[in-house]
């Protein structure tokens, strides 16, 4: 079949890869001048099956509400406009406890399973990129250590590898870890790692390119049509051109692109924030990637190259930074790693906008409309899912039954919700 995926993120690249290697003739649409230039830009990089889960869980809405006031807050509001304002409704609504646990559910299956595709084609097609093995959940007090219990009886029950730890036992495995900041427990998932988003993106686009996927960038591609759904257009008289098939990823782009068929989805952008920096001295830097569970704050080793990220911010627009959260990283990335990056030389800021759904999980498969394909709504997960997504939405696509259960992962899960 002629496929056309539209968005070139890591959501995009890897469905791509994986519907040419089934056999279809690929090309790829982009806005942006090249691949990996939204929140595959400069995002954590945390692969942590047992770490992804819904933002929409019981006791997140007053525990968002007790942060608002405090001066490090991990999440903040922005003028969110009133469509922000239905969104934030609907995220309260699925933060019952049932439907947080069917949530938690299908986004663990779905990302221990694009962890292990993520391997496979890392090793197989020789995917060098920086990475760092192990993971460590860093818990400043026992308030923490309360807020996470309901999550590690989950990643018990499903047989993932992690231990709870002693600050010394954490200390051991980073060294590097600031002894005057308090630590009542850790975490460890030796099995998670940390990587470069961006870097394996680019490589994995141009092996897919190698392989005779076709690109075309600064391409604005306009709304879908009704009556040609799957005919792809770059302005209102250009004729187009047709495709059996076509895939959205294309982030919070997705919603206007879907509109017109019919298709309505709550995204919200929630944006997000990273700092990078080289290493200064190796000894003082973090090996692999923390998390520091009071604020959400990821600082991961990528190669020679530290980058802190956190927040979550609703409403404001992408081009204005908010000084305050970009202290925070600072600030926590003093807390544990002091000295360990170059912090007074060229530190790349960034801020993304990550396409986020109510109630967590993203949507993948069929959209009702014949031969329109979504893969979308992955929040501040993209990375962590991609591989995944990808390769079940490339099986449904060739008629293969995917190798998951794809259960409440489809459109229908917010066509019920509604």
């Amino acid at each position: 079949m002629r496929v056309a995926v539209i968005g070139a993120g890591v959501i995009g690249i890897t469905t791509a890869y994986e519907l040419i290697e089934q056999g279809h003739e690929v090309t790829v649409y982009e806005r942006s001048s090249s691949a990996a230039e939204g929140c595959s830009f400069a995002n954590a990089g945390v692969i942590s099956p047992g770490y992804v889960t819904p933002w929409a869980k019981p006791g997140m809405a007053l525990h968002v509400l007790t942060h608002l006031l405090q001066k490090h807050s991990p999440v903040r509001f922005s003028r969110p406009s009133w469509a922000e304002i239905q969104w934030l409704w609907k995220w309260w609504q699925a933060c019952d406890k049932g439907t947080f646990d069917q949530n938690r559910g299908r986004l663990l299956r779905l990302a221990s399973y694009s962890h292990e595709r993520m391997r496979l084609l890392t090793e197989r097609l020789h995917l060098h990129h920086d990475r760092s093995q192990g993971y460590l959940v860093l818990l400043r007090g026992e308030r923490e250590h309360e807020m996470i219990k309901p999550s590690l009886s989950a990643m018990q029950d499903a047989g993932l590898s992690f231990k709870m730890i002693d600050a010394a036992q954490a200390r051991q495995i980073e060294p590097a870890l600031n002894s005057d900041t308090p630590l009542a427990h850790a975490i460890h998932f030796p099995n998670d790692e940390v990587g470069n988003c961006r870097q394996l993106t680019l490589i994995l686009k141009n092996i897919a390119e190698s392989l005779g996927v076709k690109f075309h960038f600064n391409a604005d591609i306009q709304p879908l049509n009704r009556q040609e759904p799957r005919r792809i257009r770059l302005n209102p008289s250009d004729p187009g051109e047709s495709y059996d098939t076509v895939v959205v990823c294309a982030g919070l782009a997705s919603a206007p692109l879907l509109s017109p068929l019919g298709i309505q989805l709550p995204l919200a952008a929630v944006h997000g924030y990273s700092i990078s920096a080289s290493v200064r001295e190796p000894l003082d830097a973090p090996r692999s990637g923390v998390m520091d569970e009071r604020y959400k704050v990821a600082i991961s080793r990528l190669g020679q190259r530290v980058r802190v990220s956190g927040g979550a911010e609703i409403g404001g627009n992408l081009r204005q930074h908010h000084a305050p959260s970009v202290r925070t990283l600072y600030r926590v990335l003093d807390d544990w790693f002091p000295g360990a990056a170059r912090t007074q030389d060229s530190v790349q800021v960034w801020k993304g906008s990550r396409p986020m759904l109510p109630d967590g999980p993203p949507v993948m498969g069929p959209s009702g409309i014949p031969g329109v394909w979504l893969n979308l709504g992955h929040g501040s997960s993209g990375w962590a899912l991609s591989f995944g997504c990808a390769r079940a939405v490339a099986d449904q696509i060739s008629g293969n039954p995917p190798e998951i259960d794809v259960e409440g992962l489809g459109l229908e899960r917010l066509k019920l919700q509604s």
